[in-house]
């Protein structure tokens, strides 16, 4: 049996991930390690960590009550790895791509784990050059965690849509609105979890692949939303990383409110063919971002994505669905060029 952590419900804790670049040219830097080992000198209201590549560094919050306190200690901690950055003459800067990164050059952070993850996952691997924006919303039991992810995931393309904020990738205008979205499918077991009837055949299914050797444990899955049993959270993965501290905001608590309105909803019915339409959305928020249409989670029709987010159970405040921030790197990067577009990021990064 999974170890299990649940009682906690509708907590919140976030997880960010910034670029670290050199001040002098804008380019990426494999320099966690300085920013970790100086955010261990500070009282913060959270951590700085280490990700896959070591020039990117991690902000999670740890827990809080609701989503106000959770973003009120993003801002300290976005604050903190700028602070901490500019001591050794670097920047960070928050997307969901860097435009000016080839990922497989860079370095992988000094840690077993994404040493071996490398190793298995080869090329696949490397091209992981992207940042997402990860929510955990403690669930009171495994059950009703299970229930809030199946009735809450044929809304999260829209949240992708909105979200977009990755449109050039390896110094390129990729076409694509979140380029994220795609590199992460490189990967195995990635977009949604297979339909599973309840919680227990979830488990089921994580004790196999464990068993088999191939994953270590359930966050060896990079869905775009996982049940988190030993957080006792929902982990919802699907956003990529805004730059605006404010449109994180928004999404918090978007995210945390359609959970509070899944507890208290009807259970979806049971349809393996549901995770087709998902797939079908989840490409198209990706290529289009919030100027394409979604096919309705509950209705045999699309509908563009302004229009969608109008019958979202909860109200998207403080979001403007009919742009992204894709939209705002596109604009500048076609009137300025790509060093324009990093001087941007950074420049809208941190209040």
């Amino acid at each position: 049996m999974i170890e299990q952590h649940f009682g906690r419900s509708l907590t919140v804790g976030v997880e960010e991930e910034l670029w670290i670049l050199d001040a002098a040219t804008l380019d990426l830097v494999p320099a966690v390690e300085k920013l970790v080992a100086g955010a261990e000198r500070r009282q913060l209201a959270g951590e700085l960590k280490t990700e896959l590549h070591a020039s990117v560094v991690e902000l999670t919050t740890g827990v809080s009550a609701d989503a106000d306190e959770a973003v009120d200690r993003l801002l300290e901690l976005r604050s903190a790895a700028r602070e901490i950055a500019g001591e050794s003459g670097l920047l960070v800067a928050a997307s969901g791509s860097y435009p000016t990164s080839i990922p497989a050059e860079q370095d992988i952070a000094p840690v077993d784990r994404y040493r071996d993850f490398v190793e298995y996952a080869g090329p696949s691997a490397r091209r992981q050059g992207v940042s997402g924006l990860h929510v955990h919303i403690g669930m009171p039991d495994a059950d009703s965690c299970f229930r809030v992810m199946e009735t809450i995931l044929p809304w999260l393309p829209l949240v992708l849509a909105v979200s977009a904020n990755s449109p050039y990738f390896e110094r390129r205008d990729t076409g694509m609105l979140s380029i994220r979205a795609e590199v992460l499918g490189l990967l195995p077991r990635h977009g949604a979890p297979p339909a599973f009837r309840d919680y227990a055949g979830w488990e089921a299914f994580i004790d196999r692949m464990t068993a088999s050797g191939l994953a270590n444990d359930y966050t060896s899955f990079w869905w775009d939303v996982r049940l988190h049993p030993r957080f006792g959270t929902l982990e919802i993965r699907a956003p990529d990383q805004a730059t605006s501290v404010e449109r994180t905001a928004a999404f918090v608590r978007l995210l945390r409110a359609l959970c509070e309105w899944a507890l208290n909803a009807p259970p979806r019915d049971f349809d393996p063919a549901e995770r087709g339409v998902y797939e079908q959305n989840r490409w198209a928020a990706s290529r289009f971002g919030p100027h394409g249409k979604l096919i309705h989670p509950d209705r045999d029709v699309a509908v563009s994505v302004p229009e969608l987010s109008r019958e979202l159970p909860v109200p998207p405040d403080g979001l403007d669905t009919a742009t992204c921030e894709a939209d705002r790197q596109l604009e500048v990067g076609r009137a300025d060029g790509l060093r324009a577009v990093c001087a941007d990021l950074v420049e809208r990064s941190v209040p």
